[in-house]
Order: C-alpha cells, then structure tokens, then sequence
C-alpha cells in the first residue's frame, strides 16, 4: 500500500517561497532576451531587407543589459538567482561574479560590432537561411556559459553555442565551408563528449554540479579524492574547444572559410568561452588542492602540464602565422597563439597570473574580432583576395583603413601604447615571479615573433605599392567603396583597443577582482547559499 496521501512534506528547507527580486532577473535577461529576438527574426526569415532594422537595435538593448548587470555585480558582488524556486543544490543555479559579467559584456560589445557589420557581409540568401537568427542563440549560448553556476548547464550552453555556430559556418554552402565545417565539427564534438564524461565523472564523485556546492565540498575533503583526474579530463575538454596545442588544427583550417563577420565573430568569442570554462572549473574548484598559489610556485604535475601545453600553443601559433600568405589563416594561427598566452596564467596560477589571463582575454575578444573585420575590407579593396601575393596598395586605396589596421597589429603584437601591452606584461611579470625561465621567455619571444608576422603583413600588402598589371585588372573592384556600416564597427572596437591601452587602470581592477574572487571563492560561495554555510 502507498503512504497515506494525507502525509505532508515540509519543501521550505528545499524551495525558495519568497518572490525573486526584480534585481535578480537581471542576471538571466542577456540569455532570455537572445532567445527572443532569435525567435523573432527566425519568423522574420522571409523578410530579408528589414532583419537588421530589428537585430542592429536588439544588440544595442544586450549591450546595455549586460552593462547593467556588470554596474550591479561591481556594487553589490557576486550575485545567483536558482531557477523553479528550488534552492541550491536543487535547483539549476545562474551565479554571476565579475568574471562572468565582465565577459558577458564584452562579447556583446562585438557582437554588437559584427551584427552591424552584416548588412554589407551577409546576402540575402544568408539572411534567409538564419544568420541573425543563429547570431542571436550563439550570443544566447554564449551569456548562458559565461553566468552559469552549475557545470552540467555549462554544457547545455556550451552546446547551444556549438549549434549556432555550426548553422554560421556553412552559410552559403561553399565546398570550403563544407570542408572547414567538418573538421570544426569533428574536434568540437569529441571535446563535448570529453565534457560530459568528465561532468558524469565530478557527480559520481560529489553527487552534485552546482560550483558552489562542489567549491565548499573540495574544501572540507581530505585530500584523498581524484580531482587531478577529473580536472586533467576537463582541461583536455576545454583546450580542444580553445584550439591549444595538439589539437589545435581545427580552428585556421575552419575560420577563413565562412563569411567575415562569422570567423570575426569566431575569433573573439568561441575560443574564449573554452579559456573561460578552464579559468571557472579548473582555478575555482581546484585551486584548494595545488600547490601553485604560493609567491614562489612550485606548480603540481598538472599545472606544469598545463604550461608546456601553453608554451607550445603560443609558439606554434606564432610561427604558423608567420608561414601563412592568406591574411584570414593567419589571424586563425594568432588566435592559437593569444589562447597560449592566457593558459600559462592560467597554469602559473597566482592572482597575478589570473588577472593577466583575464586581461588579455578581455583584449583578444576585442583585437581579434576587429582584425577580422579589417582583414574583410582590406578584401573588399582588392576584389575579394585574401592573399598576400595578390594584395597590394592597401595603403594607397584608403589611407584610414590601413592606419587602423596597423593600431590593431601593434595591439594584437603586444606593442604600446594599445591594450595588448598590459595583460602581457601582467603575464610576464607573474612568470617571473612564479614559473621556470622558459616562461616568460616564451611569452616575449611570442610577442617578437608576432610582431614579425603582422610586420609582413603590413610591409608586403599595405605599404608595398600595387603593380601596374593588378591594378588594371582589378580597377573595378578596387575602386569599389567601403560603406559607413563596415567602418563603424571597425573604428569603434579600434578606439575601445586605444582606449583601454593608454587608460588601463578600470580594466586592470576588474581583472584583479575577478582573479581573487576565482582564488578564493567566498564571496561566490556565499551568494549561493549564504554567510551562514560558509561559516
């Protein structure tokens, strides 16, 4: 017989009763807001002419929500709101600090810049077939990632983003997009099943995936759980979806194949997420059993790992740049490279480190995706070459076009006054500190390496003036103006880079900030279940 269905169960100590404050629908809006003007411009599919009339103002609306959100998170700290009234663990947890705000914000910031971009980029047809659409659920995924608190929703989003990104890389149906999008999709879904084996492996362990629950778990253990294994399954997740060393052939054999805007979209944003997810799982949740956390590091096998990992990424990347003539690979290989950078902080592990880390995840959101979008017009100026060997007079055909793109050379080189100058030297100075010699070496000998690779670049298809026989048989495409809508983006990022070079100091704090709170979590913890359970 069943119990009696007069028996009552008290669900207060596991249901939240009260109504969520206003404040706390903040921190789920930049996802719910996504998901609805997706919607909208799907049923707007046929009416091609008037999407970005729709999408360009919607964008603005996600830049201001996140800046909201990031004003709130930078007053009030750490902030979680639990979805179905169910309290943590129960319930699936959104917990923001200012990490994810700060990430949040930015990527809407280019966003922004690339769905202005497309009016010119993307066709009709590409239209029609969902680019503002799936611009709409990546960025979804994307927020959804970045202001999670709990791992198995990390994955969810994680996957959003990957089928957004998948509908943007093969519109248009070219064979090289095709090629490209099989290799993306092939290394990103053995990286998704790592993830989850790795997410079934932690709740096997802990019987819970809220961070804060397996935060304050780790930090009453004995010592004696398997969290290297776990967190080695997840950084091996995590630096596929990164593109780091060896499984890093994905990504420049992909993002010169799609439109401009969705490999600038690319470039900034899918491989940060990966640096993210490795700053939020591996520094937060595992920090408490390293050893690196010291002023003189003595970093465990796993981090040590982690650093050659990152030192061959950076190197690699930048001699593959310097092997390459098409301009579009060759930003793919500075990607690989910058995604280097910020795992050695992430592998030296002190606040330092993370907050040099943080910082240059910050810059390469923004330096990248401009790069691309330059990279796109320096095309347009040229009818439609992307190689250096048939890229000439850049220079020549628009003056203003070549003078930003050099700033965003010297930024993404690591050069000042620009914004790549910062976090490299944060990096370079917390490697001193904390790291073998090979460390830092190899951070600066990036830098150099970089700075020759975009030096090439600059030398051979801006400042080289174009022959005779190519502009006679490119007349007609090379006199072909660049619209408002392509330089407006392109000016705003640039002068975001300039800005935050000569005038560092906000970002520097919110970088600093956000690596304390990954270092020692309870302010985190505490938004989630309150002073009284971390006490």
């Amino acid at each position: 017989m069943a119990g009696s269905s007069e028996a009552q169960i008290d669900l207060t100590p596991a249901m939240n009763l009260e109504p969520v404050p206003l404040l706390d629908w903040l921190i789920v809006m930049p996802v719910a807001w996504c998901i609805v003007v997706g919607t909208i411009l799907l049923m707007m599919r046929k009416n091609t002419a008037q999407q970005h009339l729709v999408a360009i103002p919607a964008m603005g609306v996600q830049v201001l929500i996140t800046a909201a959100l990031l004003s709130q998170i930078i007053i009030n700290g750490p902030t979680t709101m639990v979805m179905g009234r169910w309290l943590p663990p129960f319930g699936i947890a959104f917990t923001v600090d200012i990490l994810g705000a700060v990430l949040a914000f930015t990527a809407a910031v280019v966003a922004l810049a690339c769905t202005i971009y497309g009016i010119k980029d993307v066709n009709g047809s590409g239209r029609r077939y969902g680019f503002y659409s799936f611009l709409f659920l990546l960025m979804a995924g994307v927020s959804g990632a970045f202001l999670t608190g709990d791992i198995f929703n990390l994955y969810v989003w994680f996957e959003v983003l990957l089928i957004a990104s998948f509908g943007l890389l093969i519109l248009g149906s070219e064979k090289g997009q095709l090629d490209g999008a099989t290799k993306y999709a092939f290394l990103n879904l053995v990286a998704t099943t790592l993830f989850l084996i790795a997410t079934a492996y932690l709740y096997g362990i802990f019987g819970t995936l809220n961070m804060a629950d397996i935060a304050l778990k780790i930090a009453q253990s004995d010592g004696t759980l398997p969290l290297n294994t776990v967190a080695g399954l997840f950084v091996l997740a995590f630096v596929m979806k990164a593109a780091a060393f060896p499984v890093n052939f994905w990504l420049p054999a992909s993002y010169h194949t799609p439109r401009v805007v969705v490999s600038a979209l690319f470039a900034g944003l899918l491989t940060k997420v990966g640096v993210y997810a490795i700053l939020r799982i591996y520094t937060m949740l595992f920090s408490l059993q390293r050893e690196a956390l010291e002023p003189t590091v003595n970093i465990d096998a796993l981090s040590f790992a982690v650093a050659i990992v990152a030192c061959l990424t950076m190197l690699l990347g930048a001699i593959g740049a310097l092997a390459q003539t098409n301009i579009r690979r060759l930003l793919g290989f500075l990607v690989i490279s910058g995604i280097g950078v910020m795992l050695m902080g992430v592998a030296i592990g002190t606040e330092a480190a993370l907050g040099g880390t943080i910082f240059y995840a910050v810059h390469s959101i923004l330096v990248m995706t401009a790069l691309y979008i330059a990279a796109g017009m320096a095309a347009k100026l040229c009818g439609g070459a992307e190689d250096m060997t048939k890229i000439r007079g850049i220079y020549q055909k628009n003056t203003l076009l070549a003078a930003i793109t050099l700033m965003l050379f010297f930024a993404v080189a690591g050069l000042p006054p620009f914004s790549g100058f910062w976090p490299k030297l944060m990096l370079v100075k917390a490697s001193i500190e904390g790291a073998p010699w090979w460390a830092p070496f190899s951070i600066l000998l990036t830098g150099f390496l970089s700075t020759i690779a975009v030096g090439r670049v600059w030398a051979l298809s801006y400042w080289k003036p174009e022959d005779d026989d190519n502009e006679t048989q490119d007349d007609a495409n090379a006199k072909s103006p660049i619209g408002v809508s392509d330089f407006v983006p392109l000016i705003g990022l640039t002068i975001i880079v300039v800005v935050v070079g000569v005038f560092p100091q906000s970002v520097f704090e919110l970088a600093y900030q956000s690596a304390e709170q990954l270092v020692n979590p309870v302010a985190y913890i505490e938004s989630v279940f309150g002073s009284e359970v971390v006490e």
